[in-house]
């Protein structure tokens, strides 16, 4: 039995929930598992559908971390188990075993300057385990910078499953919100400054004079939607740039397939790094090729010149001559068909190979 540590699990929404979830599922089809995952409300119905058993722990943040650490620290002793699999550092802090332990690792978490505090935790954790597993080759360079022992560092890129048929409802639906408008542009990702939607609605003013059309659809939440509003109305661009969120997953697989381009360039702020990138992984999977930025892990995501575009995201005219060289002859379409074969090996039936190795 292997047990699974983790802050972050669906039914709440999210990335690293998707990242936990896939994980979790995939390893169940090989070995036993039990997670301990955080109360949510809704969680009942939920859990009951698994296969597995999921263990939630309520209470207050603070006290949260404790009885959850006594109540797996009780659970080790008193089964057998092969191990400890944890989403972040901080999910074993408090955990006491000689058993296995291995922790996943995305950049932000572990992104603390040398000698501080933070820092001193993050090393007296992760250097005290069996394996740590990295989301990208620049998430292990990182880590390295930060302390971290590279031979404990072993590369293995998120997973994501097979696509699913996109209903003819949701087709339709998808083109009456577009309205036949083309070049489109697409972002799935939350609201903050790393995302650098800004940029991309500033590049949109001059696009708008080349390609009059053009339409950028934005999905998600967060601090900065507020201030891209803004920006949009500043720039008169009310009726080039779309705006949602609370829409179901299969919606949005649709609204990325009609697209041409996924774009999210992102950049560095304030310790705050793209690790990776699921979401470029998720815009081949249906032949849409990507813009990613050339701060963080974006380049494990994206084949520069094969299946999308490395740029600077701190350099409006870099983002601009990477949307416009794509839409021109519309290269998107070779870089959209060698995306969605590439996409296979992120496939979770392969990456999960890799985990067993480590595992076993």
């Amino acid at each position: 039995m292997y047990l699974i540590v983790t802050r972050t699990f669906p039914p709440e929404i999210g990335g690293m929930q998707n990242l936990m979830w896939g994980l979790t599922t995939e390893l169940s089809k090989h070995y036993m598992i039990k997670v301990f995952a955080d109360y949510q409300d809704d969680h009942k119905e939920f859990d009951d559908q698994v296969s597995f058993s999921i263990e939630r722990i309520g209470g207050i943040k603070l006290l949260r971390k404790f009885r959850k650490a006594q109540l797996i620290n009780e659970f080790i002793k008193n089964n057998k188990i092969k191990g400890v699999i944890a989403d972040h550092w901080k999910s074993l802090e408090l955990i006491k075993t000689n058993k296995k332990k291995f922790c996943l690792i995305h950049s932000k978490e572990i992104n603390h300057s040398k000698g501080t505090s933070l820092n001193k935790r993050v090393l007296k954790v992760l250097n005290n385990v069996d394996q740590i597993i990295s989301n990208s080759q620049f998430t292990k360079e990182l880590a390295t910078t930060c302390g971290i022992n590279p031979d404990k560092i072993t590369v293995i890129n998120p997973g994501i499953n097979p696509t699913k048929k996109i209903s003819k409802q949701n087709l339709k639906k998808a083109e009456e919100l577009l309205e036949k408008k083309t070049p489109r542009l697409i972002t799935v990702a939350r609201y903050d400054k790393r995302k650098n939607h800004e940029k991309v609605i500033m590049c949109l003013r001059n696009l708008k004079e080349k390609y009059p059309n053009i339409i950028y659809i934005t999905i998600g939440y967060g601090d900065e939607e507020e201030n891209i509003k803004k920006l949009v109305n500043e720039l008169n661009l009310q009726k080039n740039v779309v705006f949602l969120k609370n829409i179901s997953n299969e919606f949005k697989e649709t609204l990325v397939s009609k697209s041409n381009i996924f774009i999210m360039p992102t950049i560095s702020y304030e310790k705050s790094v793209e690790g990776f990138g699921i979401a470029y992984i998720e815009a081949a999977q249906h032949g849409i090729p990507s813009i990613g930025g050339k701060d963080g892990g974006a380049s494990d995501a994206i084949e520069h010149e094969k299946s999308g575009l490395i740029c600077d995201g701190n350099d409006l005219n870099q983002i601009y001559s990477s949307i416009d060289s794509m839409l021109e002859n519309k290269k998107y379409l070779d870089y959209g068909k060698y995306a969605k074969e590439n996409s296979n090996k992120f496939l979770w039936s392969k990456i999960i190979e890799k985990y067993k190795k480590i595992l076993n």
